[in-house]
């Protein structure tokens, strides 16, 4: 049987990734800090390696341009399955956040994305359904401390939470100074993996150069989170397509990649999987779905949506 060409390139793309990184690793293994494990990912022309000691906290961090591409789509998914059901407003109140949960548990959205306050109520109302409970972190600017993204990602975990999107030190990127960025999301990760809960990094494409963006993609990668995500919603612009297919190439086929921010129609939805997404954050969830005839013939009925960002 005869490979289809989308196949081929899927492979020719994961063949020449594995190839470039063997490479570098060859010339990378004798600079590494003593004691430390590195890792090296490369994507879009850029190489950045991250350091960890032994007890898996970052010690460096670094970034230099090079010159290759490669990158991977993922497979097309349900939709609903694909949409995290978002009300991050602040003047939510818990009727709204009621309705937020009881949408997600009708329409089966992969889960409902609320502010810390508000995860307790979700994890009790979600609880028996395969609705998971997202929460954000650091939220919407990224500029708290390490250690308060730490004990926020800890509370919300105690709570209910059972997936985290936090924001990036989104300064100190600019700045180039990888080794802050790494550290903020190597903490995070770090206790919500122990509870077996999924990260989401979230890079705020709007205010990133390319560049900056597969900087920031990688480091997420290297950190050990699940999803890269472009945008809080809360800034001067939301996903493009542009900007997923820039993540998709950074991180490779097995990392997440989440649209979010001003996602309003099916077919914005259709075009950013296509461009790569695995995950979409969107307050119009139920709008997007039923203008797929598949999604609207399982939800019988129509609910109001709850009003959100």
């Amino acid at each position: 049987m005869t490979p289809d060409k989308k196949t081929v390139e899927a492979l020719v793309e994961i063949i020449t990734r594995e190839v470039l990184l063997a490479m570098i690793e060859q010339e990378e293994k004798n600079k590494d800090p003593e004691g430390a494990t590195c890792v090296l990912e490369v994507a879009d022309g850029l190489k950045v390696k991250t350091c960890f000691d032994n007890a898996g906290h970052v010690i460096s961090a670094g970034a230099e341009r090079l010159t290759s591409t490669v990158g991977v789509i993922p497979d097309d998914k349900s939709l609903a399955g694909m949409i995290d059901h978002t009300l991050l407003k602040p003047d939510a109140t818990a009727d709204k956040i009621a309705q937020l949960c009881f949408e997600a548990r009708k329409y089966h959205f992969a889960s409902v994305c609320v502010n810390p306050t508000n995860v307790k109520l979700c994890a009790d109302l979600l609880s028996n359904s395969d609705v998971k409970v997202c929460t954000v972190i650091g939220f919407p600017l990224g500029a708290t401390s390490t250690e308060v993204k730490a004990f926020e990602t800890k509370n919300a975990l105690e709570n209910g939470a059972t997936e985290i999107d936090m924001v990036i030190n989104i300064g100190a990127l600019k700045a180039g100074d990888n080794e802050l960025v790494a550290h903020d999301i190597r903490e995070v990760v770090s206790i919500a993996h122990a509870a077996d809960a999924l990260v989401k990094v979230i890079i705020e494409t709007a205010l990133l150069t390319d560049e900056e963006k597969v900087v920031a993609s990688l480091l997420a990668k290297e950190a050990g989170a699940d999803f890269v995500k472009t945008s809080t919603g809360f800034s001067s612009g939301g996903a493009t397509v542009h900007d997923v297919a820039l993540m998709r190439r950074a991180v490779g086929p097995d990392v997440g990649v989440k649209a979010a921010g001003g996602i309003h129609t099916h077919e914005e939805a259709e075009q950013l999987v296509a461009a790569g997404a695995t995950r979409l954050g969107a307050s119009a969830g139920i709008k997007i779905i039923q203008a797929d005839p598949t999604e609207s013939k399982q939800a019988s009925g129509s609910i109001p949506p709850a009003k959100s960002y």
